[in-house]
């Protein structure tokens, strides 16, 4: 066998024993990521600086705490989880016990993403534990030093016969992805979500996809500039750009955008200072392959803020871009960069009518002083998800389900939803060996009276609703 074959073999085997099923079992486990986010902080927050050039402000923020947040969430309301979640009966069900049992699918592959990589690798994996599955964890191999760390020092915090770290690149994954699993996680790019789907489709494997997309963000007239501003500024150049909930354009009318543009230039300043390359808080373009597909995008509209660039730092100014067209290069695909590109429109209509001729994203945003034009935003568009007046902080809940939806992605997780996302909710029905006249309604042969009560012990009636016959 390959090694793979091994390992997924070894996981299964510990699976079928029902060594994870436990919930002591699987808080030990939780508490184990826990003690390695803690005891390997330093490690970890060296590995993003190396890799991003992450302060350790952000890596602290949106890596380690999240990760923490979603352990702890998870082992405090783990027991009310598992329960077997009672249902309403029928007539006919009465006397019987109807229940959804929430069972581990068996071994789960994750599939990690390089702009997060702890996060993004780390917190799908607190899902899977939580609902009892074993798992094969894949970093990203782009982001080489947090794979490195998550490699080498994760496997000693967990039990080796439930979980596994393998690296790799393409030719790699393409291999593991032959092996059989029972559930795939996925976060990345649609291109690369289509083949993970396709190789899941052999098996008939379910799958989640966290890809990503081009997220608008409309402005309206009347907002505040500098508080707007201030707000899309730092959920678009936060991590350079390379958050897949970013804004990853602007619509507004032209009258906004001339407010807008030297309210941003004036809050990059005061993020950055006036050289954001010397900046200790803005990162960089994880890869020279990236940079270059980065920095072509800058050939899009005109320049108005930023607009430089150094290859050998991988290091891109926050760059605002205004007369942009529909049919440029920056709008053809996602930016995943620290570009931000502006398109004027009439109006909310307009607006809405170009956000609805294109993918649904992965997230949109509607700044506005007045809360219906947000709601009508809202209400006429299709997204994952939606924050209004504000960039990102949608994500900060975990109470909210964060996922896509066509081409952005299917599937959510994050607090509770990550349970139920690698939990089958298996349909339970356990009846009574007595009272067996009961159910001669149901036999043959069949007669009109027996229609009519098995009917009335089946079917749910319309509330306050009254037929005249």
């Amino acid at each position: 066998m390959s090694s793979y074959e091994e390992i997924v073999s070894r996981l299964r085997t510990s699976f079928q024993s029902g060594k994870t099923r436990t919930e002591e079992y699987r808080i030990s486990q939780l508490e184990a990521v826990g003690c390695f986010l803690e005891e390997k902080r330093k490690v970890l927050n060296e590995a993003l600086a190396k890799d991003l050039h992450k302060s350790v402000f952000e890596s602290e923020v949106s890596e380690l705490s999240m990760t923490r947040t979603e352990i702890n969430f998870a082992i405090n309301n783990l027991k009310s989880w598992m329960k077997d979640e009672y249902v309403d009966k029928n007539l006919a069900t009465k006397l019987d016990s109807a229940f959804v049992r929430k069972d581990p699918y068996g071994v789960a592959l994750i599939i990690g993403a390089w702009n997060y990589p702890i996060h993004l690798t780390l917190i799908p994996l607190v899902g899977a534990i939580s609902a009892g599955n074993c798992a094969i964890l894949k970093p990203s191999e782009i982001s080489t030093n947090s794979e490195k760390v998550l490699a080498e020092l994760l496997p000693a915090y967990l039990d080796k016969d439930c979980f596994a770290v393998v690296s790799g690149g393409v030719k790699e994954t393409t291999q593991l992805l032959e092996m059989k699993f029972d559930y795939i996680f996925f976060t990345g790019s649609p291109n690369v979500g289509k083949i993970i789907m396709a190789a899941a489709s052999k098996h008939l494997t379910p799958v989640t996809l966290e890809l990503g997309g081009k997220n608008p963000c409309y402005v309206d007239r009347g907002v505040d500039p500098q508080t707007t501003a201030n707000r899309i500024v730092w959920s678009r150049f936060y991590n350079a750009g390379q958050t897949c909930v970013a804004p990853d354009y602007i619509l507004c009318d032209t009258e906004t955008r001339e407010q807008l543009v030297p309210a941003m230039r004036e809050a990059l300043e005061r993020f950055y200072g006036k050289d954001p390359q010397q900046s200790p808080d803005f990162g960089r373009i994880v890869s020279g392959k990236h940079f270059q597909r980065v920095k072509a995008l800058l050939a899009s509209g005109k320049v108005v803020i930023g607009g430089g660039s150094d290859e050998e730092d991988k290091y891109i100014a926050p760059t605002v871009l205004v007369d942009v067209k529909e049919t440029d290069p920056v709008m053809q695909e996602e930016i995943f960069g620290p570009i931000l590109p502006i398109l004027t429109v009439e109006n909310v209509k307009e607006a809405i009518g170009y956000i609805n001729r294109h993918e649904r994203p992965l997230a949109l945003y509607a700044f506005s002083p007045d809360n219906k034009v947000v709601n009508h935003v809202l209400d006429c568009t299709s997204s994952g998800g939606f924050c209004g007046n504000d960039g990102m902080m949608h994500m900060t809940l975990i109470s909210l389900p964060f996922g896509g939806i066509g081409n952005s992605g299917m599937g959510m997780y994050h607090g509770k939803y990550s349970f139920d996302t690698f939990s089958h909710h298996r349909a339970c029905l356990l009846r009574s060996t007595g009272l067996e006249s009961i159910n001669t309604i149901r036999y043959p042969p069949y007669t009109e009276r027996s229609l009519g009560l098995l009917l009335q012990a089946i079917e749910t009636k319309r509330k306050g609703f009254c037929s005249i016959q």
